[in-house]
């Protein structure tokens, strides 16, 4: 598990945890990291939350705040990890 602001991120590894995600989660107090990712949607979510995209180093190529349900969201090319987080973490 990673730490980012004292939030607890966890990795999405398996088909479940990816296709899943945060939905139907009400009163996210931790974020998910997705590997080899660029693109998400918010269908299902029960809350609005922060997106950040990452390069291959984690440098971040760019944020997404409040994103609210029912959205979805391709980031940059050069995208290679999308971090879903708790709404007003960034």
């Amino acid at each position: 598990m990673l730490k980012f602001n004292n939030l607890n991120i966890k990795v999405a590894k398996t088909f479940k945890q990816r296709l899943m995600g945060l939905m139907f989660k009400k009163n996210i107090n931790y974020g998910l990291l997705f590997k080899n990712c660029r693109s998400i949607h918010t269908f299902f979510m029960k809350e609005q939350i922060d997106i950040i995209a990452t390069d291959i180093n984690d440098n971040i190529i760019k944020t997404y705040k409040s994103v609210k349900p029912n959205k979805i969201l391709i980031a940059p090319k050069n995208t290679k990890n999308i971090y879903e987080l708790p709404k007003n973490t960034i």
